[in-house]
């Protein structure tokens, strides 16, 4: 059971003023919600104007557009309650879900609602996603099954501790799913079927995926260096051990481009070690 905490509920917005009125009737109407924070991340449409007008919210506006997660950064600042809830408004996230993710709330430090297979994207966002859950489960150790997703309810202390790593831009779940399975908090995945988003998204697959697979990357060699630099460090032994080795074997002569390749791969691992001992340090000199 759900003990009584007060609850914030964090939305950024921008341009929603098709479906931000509706949406924020229905979390009104949940009775676990103590406050509606709409964050306008600059909205050029009648977004602020609704969501000012609205009883049950209290605006904070961007002068400007500054990205979704400094709109969920400024939510967060701006929360009252013991708990977060981070959702969306446009239509992806049911407000009829926030009590399938705050009943968990008592066992764990953050729930996030999982998207069910074949209700997430269009194909190649549905393909994109199964590869960035596979490389953050393999930094974490742990299954992730769905990185992306902003719907989630986390305790308020734990989410103002990582403000200062949460990127401006959309990716700023995956920053906080890596932060907290490698700092040893619990996590626990709701699934929930989401329907389709009203209007146009926001993210664009090409730009965005890549900002995820860096942020992915740079979170794994903050927190665990080696399982980025020893793959990698591998790679280059094994090529230029084989390439050395055929080398020998058919003409009898080193060869310097097989020695280049083993070099960078002594190298690449004792970056990886030297940085692993840094994050060591990290950790001891932590609370966690």
């Amino acid at each position: 059971m759900f003990n009584a905490q007060r609850v914030s509920v964090v939305m950024p917005v921008y341009n929603e003023e098709s479906v931000i009125g509706g949406i924020l009737d229905q979390v009104a109407a949940q009775p676990l919600v103590d406050e509606i924070i709409v964050v306008d991340d600059g909205s050029t449409d009648g977004t602020a104007t609704i969501v000012r007008a609205h009883p049950a919210a209290r605006l904070v506006a961007h002068p400007y557009n500054i990205g979704n997660g400094a709109a969920v950064k400024s939510g967060i600042r701006a929360a009252s309650g013991e708990i977060i809830l981070l959702m969306d408004a446009d239509g992806q996230h049911p407000p009829a879900e926030i009590p399938n993710l705050l009943r968990h709330m008592d066992r764990y430090d953050m729930v996030v609602g999982a998207r069910s297979a074949g209700t997430q994207a269009r194909w190649h966002r549905t393909i994109a996603n199964r590869l960035f859950n596979a490389y953050a489960s393999y930094i974490v150790g742990y299954p992730v099954p769905d990185l992306t997703s902003g719907f989630r309810a986390v305790r308020a202390p734990i989410a103002r501790s990582f403000l200062y790593l949460l990127p401006n831009g959309f990716s700023y779940p995956t920053t906080l799913t890596i932060c907290l399975f490698r700092a040893g908090y619990a996590v626990h995945y709701q699934p929930f079927a989401s329907p389709a988003r009203t209007g146009s998204s926001k993210i664009r697959p090409l730009r965005d995926g890549l900002r995820f697979l860096l942020t992915l990357t740079r979170l794994g060699t903050l927190f665990v260096p080696l399982k980025i630099f020893l793959p990698i460090s591998l790679l280059f032994l094994l090529m230029g051990g084989t390439y050395t080795i055929g080398k020998l074997a058919l003409v009898s002569r080193f060869s310097g481009f097989g020695g280049l390749a083993i070099s960078i791969g002594v190298v690449l691992f004792m970056l990886g070690l030297i940085s692993e001992q840094i994050a060591l340090l990290r950790y001891i000199n932590s609370d966690r």
